[in-house]
């Protein structure tokens, strides 16, 4: 072999090392997934051209926009959102089927982050011990710790314990949320650590939560709002203390009449309150400080709390999502200068969206309206009762599902199945009603598009009911003020989806992505194994 050829050679095996080197190290220094809690798509669009240049803005025209993203199950509620996000799949796999589900075999209601076999940690109330234990399967985060051999730090953060804990996954570092109240503190639980870190510790000590005890104003001249409604009307319900949902707001005046610091989670001041704490947070817990790739989940919640207080139309929704743009423009910048401009990747969506407020639908002549469980309960119950002459053969309604007491119904000798073709018959008649569904149907059935595809794919066959009931569209169960949201609906499904930094493309798409490509899409982009119950696509197409 000649020199020359020797050479050649050797070149070669050097450059292909160092792409293959080049690749290996190519994985971001830190991943942050952000969730807005309850962020319909239009708010996008709706408010853009009131944004700045380095929130929504930037991400939208540096990174990549999902413009067409759909949750692809019902219901569409803040613990199976965030979990959904983050494990790539639906509750059919991952369990989380609601924020509180009745549990038929402790025959009593859990709460989707509970834990009574552990502790708060920051806080001696007894509210706060919670963990990720109801969620089945991992998350993207969880897998990023197993990859890296728990090399890789996983830090989750919201004002809500459920927003905070099920995005961070079962082994993550710490998650920690706000309490509120009379405390004001951030905490976490004995299920991640057995006391805070000096960091936290110092944040708790600040002004930082009080200082958000001040005047609640527009940030601009209110007369500019013209995106939003009237700032007087008859659809929001507003503070106790205040006679009218109208700013200003006076937090400090009104807070002994709304639970303290409560008040500032349910205003926009608590989105800047998330985002002071999780700045601080890539300091405090080093994250991105090496070439192991770290996780911040962060949730800001008050947008979620400020929806259901004013709604969708309010002046008050609309000043959040600025203030909100403003805090997330602070944020990025802060990973700038932390992290490294190119050296983290950022995604960006929500848990669900919400329904227009259904007496502002209806003052417009739009179907809508609300809808009366209580007497619909009595009515199903005394239909049963009539029907097969036994007492107790429901044990429960919740969550627009009927649970059936498989005991009475054993013990009678009653065909269950055609006890759920009764009611489902029974049901179907109601006015407000618009289709009902039975275990039998979801579980022997395979449906492939449309309401009946989305309650499947929220069905697990062993923590859901017997009954599945779905409503008109805009017909909700709840106060004739604010928003809410729960349903398969596209004003419910259709959120934003982001990706921003290092490893994504710069661009847009209007074809169909769903909640659960996110977490493969990460997966792919760090090489890691994908969430054990993923069923999610790669978005290839975001992705360098």
């Amino acid at each position: 072999m000649t020199k020359k050829i020797f050479l050649i050679i050797l070149l070669t095996v050097l450059s292909i090392t160092c792409k293959s080197q080049e690749s290996v190290n190519s994985s971001p220094k830190l991943v942050v997934g952000i969730v807005v809690d309850q962020m319909r798509y239009d708010y996008l669009t709706r408010f853009y051209n009131r944004f700045g240049e380095g929130g929504f803005k930037r991400m939208i025209n540096e990174g990549y926009n999902c413009k067409n993203n759909h949750f692809n199950y019902v219901p569409t509620y803040t613990g199976p959102g965030h979990t959904s996000v983050y494990t790539g799949t639906t509750p059919q796999n991952h369990g989380v089927i609601s924020n509180n589900w009745y549990d038929k075999f402790s025959k009593k209601m859990v709460y989707c982050a509970s834990d009574p076999s552990v502790k708060a940690v920051g806080s001696d109330s007894e509210w706060e011990r919670m963990s990720p234990h109801r969620m089945k399967t991992t998350t993207v985060t969880d897998q990023n710790r197993l990859h890296t051999q728990g090399k890789g730090k996983t830090i989750g953060i919201a004002i809500k314990d459920r927003g905070a804990i099920l995005p961070a996954g079962h082994t993550a570092n710490a998650a920690y949320w706000f309490t509120g109240k009379d405390e004001g503190k951030w905490i976490t639980s004995t299920y991640y650590r057995k006391d805070l870190p000096n960091w936290v510790k110092d944040f708790n000590t600040s002004d930082k939560a009080e200082s958000y005890f001040k005047e609640w104003n527009t940030l601009y001249d209110i007369e500019t709002y013209v995106e939003s409604g009237a700032d007087l009307n008859t659809f929001e319900a507003g503070y106790k203390g205040k006679e009218t949902a109208t700013f200003p707001y006076d937090l400090a005046k009104l807070k002994d009449q709304n639970l303290g610091y409560d008040i500032i989670k349910s205003s926009a001041f608590g989105n800047s309150l998330t985002a002071d704490f999780a700045i601080e947070a890539i300091s405090g817990e080093k994250l991105g400080d090496d070439e192991v790739t770290d996780f911040l989940t962060v949730s800001f919640s008050s947008t979620d709390y400020v929806g259901h207080n004013f709604g969708v139309n309010s002046k008050e929704i609309q000043d959040t999502y600025l203030r909100l743009d403003k805090d997330l423009e602070r944020f990025l910048n802060a990973l700038d200068s932390k992290v490294g401009k190119g050296q983290y990747t950022v995604f960006l969506t929500a848990d669900h969206g919400a329904v227009h407020v259904p007496s502002y639908l209806k003052s417009l002549k739009i179907p809508a309206g609300y809808f009366n469980r209580d007497v619909f309960t009595k009515k199903v119950e005394a239909f049963v009762k009539n029907k097969f002459k036994i007492d107790s053969l429901i044990e429960n309604m919740s969550n627009n599902q009927v649970f059936f007491n498989y005991e009475v119904v054993s013990k009678n000798g009653v065909n269950a199945e055609e006890l759920q073709k009764s009611i489902a018959h029974f049901v179907l008649q109601e006015d407000q009603i618009d289709k009902v569904f039975t275990r039998n149907q979801l579980e022997s059935s395979n449906y492939t598009s449309g309401i009946a595809h989305l309650i499947q794919k929220g069905f697990n066959q062993k923590r859901s009911g017997d009954v599945v009931i779905v409503y008109d569209p805009a017909t909700i169960m709840y106060s004739r003020t604010g928003s809410t949201h729960g349903s398969g609906l596209t004003y419910d499904t259709h959120v934003p989806l982001l990706f921003f930094g290092k490893g994504i493309k710069k661009g847009s798409t209007v074809k169909e992505t769903c909640i659960t490509d996110i977490a493969p899409t990460i997966s792919a982009m760090l090489g890691i194994a994908f969430p054990n119950g993923a069923t999610g696509n790669v978005l290839s197409f975001v992705l360098e």
